[in-house]
Parts: C-alpha cells; sequence; structure tokens
C-alpha cells in the first residue's frame, strides 16, 4: 500500500478535495472528480468540506448561540450566564472557557483596533471591568491570555513570558474567586509549560487539579505536553504519565485513551510507513482508546477528541471500516487534534476522512453495510 500513502502525501500538500479517489479491486487510485467510481463522503450523510465547523470538536449549540450573541452584539452577557449555568468540575466548564478565550484571541488577531476601530474582543474587557468579582470572566480572560501568548508571540520572547505572567496572576485570581473550579488550575498548566518551570513546582500545580478533579481528561491531556519530549520531559516521562493515568482510572473515564495521545505527541515528523501504525505500542494505544470511547457516555464532551484522534491512526493503519465508524460519530465539527496543527483544520480531516472511505469501499463497504 505504498502508493496509497503516496497519494497520501499529495493530497495533505496541496490540500486536493474529497472525490479524488476510487475503489478498484482492493486499491485506491487517484481519478477525476466526476469520475463515476469517485468515492464520495455525501454518500455517508458527511458534510461538504466547507461546511465543517472549526471551532468546537463536537457539538455545544448552547456555546455557539451565545458566542454567536456575543460576537454580534460585543455585549457579554450570554457568556457569562452560560459559564455561570455550566458545572464548576466538569470537562465542558473547561472546553467552554477554552472555546471562550480562543474567539477573544482570534478577534483581536483579525481586528488590532486603530484610531478609528475598535479592537477585537472588546466584551471581555468590559466582562472584566464590569463584573471584576465574576470567576467566570477571571477564567475566561486567562485563558485569552494564554492563547494570546502563543498565537501573537514566539515562545521565548520577553512578549510571550510577559503575557504568561499576566496569564498566571489572573489565574490565581479567577482559582481565588471560585476556589472549587479545577479550570484556573488547568490553564495554569499552559502557563508552567510556556514559562518552562521547575518539574517539582509543576507537580504542585498538578497536585491543585487533582484536588479538584482527579478524573478530569482535559487537565490530563494539558500535564501530558509538560512531560512530553518536545517540552520539559521525554518519551519515557510522557508514556508513564500516561499508563498511569490510564491504569488508575475508573469505569468509562476516558482517561484510558490517553497512552493515545502520548503515542501521537511523539510521532516522526514525517511518516509514511505503514508498519509504524501497526505496530505493538500504537496498535494497543488505539485498543485502550477505542475501549475507553465505547465504555464512556456519549455525552461526554471530551469523547470528540478522543474520537478524531483514532480517526487519525486508524486511517494510517488502514483500518478503514474502523475509522469510518469514528467518522459517523464526530463528522462536522473538526476542532480538535491532529486537525487544528493543519494551517486548514477542515482541508486536513476531509483528506483524511476520503481515504477511509474510499478503503471501506475498496473492501466491499458501502452505505448501506455502515452501521451507526
Amino acid at each position: 500500500m505504498v502508493i496509497l500513502w503516496l497519494l497520501m502525501a499529495l493530497l495533505m500538500l496541496s490540500f486536493v478535495l474529497l472525490p479524488l479517489v476510487r475503489r478498484r479491486r482492493g486499491m485506491i487510485e487517484q481519478v477525476h472528480p466526476d469520475h463515476p467510481d469517485a468515492a464520495d463522503p455525501a454518500d455517508y450523510g458527511f458534510l461538504r468540506q466547507e461546511e465543517l465547523d472549526v471551532r468546537l470538536p463536537g457539538p455545544d449549540q448552547d456555546l455557539l448561540d451565545a458566542l454567536e450573541l456575543v460576537q454580534r452584539t460585543q455585549d457579554y452577557r450570554a457568556a457569562a450566564q452560560l459559564l455561570a449555568g455550566t458545572e464548576t468540575a466538569g470537562e465542558l466548564r473547561w472546553q467552554r472557557v477554552q472555546a471562550l478565550g480562543g474567539a477573544a484571541a482570534l478577534e483581536l488577531e483579525q481586528r488590532p483596533g486603530g484610531v478609528h476601530e475598535t479592537p477585537g474582543g472588546q466584551w471581555l474587557r468590559v466582562w472584566r471591568a464590569e463584573r471584576p468579582e465574576d470567576a467566570g470572566a477571571a477564567v475566561v480572560h486567562a485563558e485569552f491570555l494564554v492563547q494570546r501568548a502563543w498565537r501573537a508571540s514566539v515562545a521565548g520572547t520577553e512578549d510571550f513570558r510577559l503575557l504568561l505572567e499576566e496569564a498566571r496572576e489572573v489565574c490565581g485570581q479567577a482559582a481565588g474567586q471560585a476556589p472549587a473550579d479545577p479550570v484556573p488550575h488547568i490553564i495554569e498548566l499552559a502557563v508552567a509549560r510556556g514559562l518552562g518551570v521547575s518539574r517539582d513546582e509543576f507537580e504542585r500545580l498538578w497536585l491543585n487539579v487533582l484536588d479538584r478533579a482527579p478524573h478530569h481528561m482535559g487537565a490530563h491531556l494539558a500535564a501530558l505536553l509538560y512531560w512530553c519530549e518536545k517540552w520539559h520531559g521525554s518519551r519515557e516521562q510522557a508514556y508513564a504519565f500516561a499508563e498511569a493515568a490510564a491504569a488508575r482510572a475508573p469505569r468509562g473515564s476516558l482517561l484510558a485513551a490517553l497512552p493515545l495521545f502520548a503515542v501521537f505527541e511523539h510521532l516522526p515528523e514525517v511518516n509514511l510507513v505503514l508498519s509504524l501504525y501497526r505496530s505493538e505500542v500504537v496498535a494497543k494505544a488505539v485498543q485502550g482508546a477505542r475501549h475507553a470511547a465505547h465504555e464512556a457516555g456519549s455525552a461526554d464532551p471530551a469523547l470528540p477528541h478522543v474520537r478524531h484522534l483514532l480517526v487519525f491512526f486508524l486511517v494510517r493503519a488502514e483500518r478503514w471500516a474502523e475509522a469510518m465508524q469514528e467518522l459517523i460519530h464526530v463528522d462536522g465539527h473538526v476542532g480538535a487534534l491532529p486537525w487544528t496543527l493543519a494551517a486548514d483544520p477542515a482541508a486536513e480531516f476531509a483528506v483524511y476522512r476520503a481515504l477511509a472511505v474510499a478503503g471501506y469501499e475498496a473492501n466491499g463497504g458501502s452505505p448501506a453495510t455502515l452501521a451507526g
């Protein structure tokens, strides 16, 4: 299947659209989009590439409604109300804070302001000014500063450090206003990674999270990055952290999928070798993640993160039918790893989806045989 992965590399480089592959006697070939045998994801009810939502990993209509109102009116009250009604200790609050802080950061990036223009994200500044004691405003502000640091600055520069230092201060304010809320402490993990704090200091911060939300998937994902080889740890330390979390995970927890994220963070930058994705290490991590996804409740806000990463690994391993099973659960939203690492997340996702459809059909699959 070397030809398949050469094709995939070409597709990924050029962001060619979907129906460029067809099935034929177990093989996948490049064809013209109008070819009668072209694999068409629309046959499975999948959305067109331009319809994919890059903002979120999965559906959250309440968040999208609040965000649309806030951005249209620049009135923060819908966001304040949404967070006030969101459970403190759950995954959903973390994801909504990320989305709101990220939206404000993106607004400011797109509209930095000037003599005759109000800067983007003004609603967040007004929220903080009018409700200084609102823990929701503080925690969104902290996330905004972290995302500003990563978006607008180069790691290690003075501007980067200043933004993260300010974020750390705001995290402290948010934690003081809502002592039981783990989200300020989770955000501080990203701050600590960027600032390169010592391992002892990071462990202290991690204990603050565990005291409040010991099985929080988002928190573990944030902590895992610190222990990765490209940051302040090693492959062995990252694997050990992920495997320990998976081992102590309660039934129904997505923490059993954490080793797959550790594997992903240590993949070679360029590797299309099929054997890597069928290796024992990868196969074991995929099995754990699939089991965790099966055991988790369908409403778990972190579940789409796991399913999106499974799509990536299953397609790379040419496990087409299993990849299709994951795609029917996540299609429509692509705001998750690994797609968000690409310049065009929707295009990246669409390439893998097209390959999954073509591979599935090349091995006898069809819309009629795909069970939901």
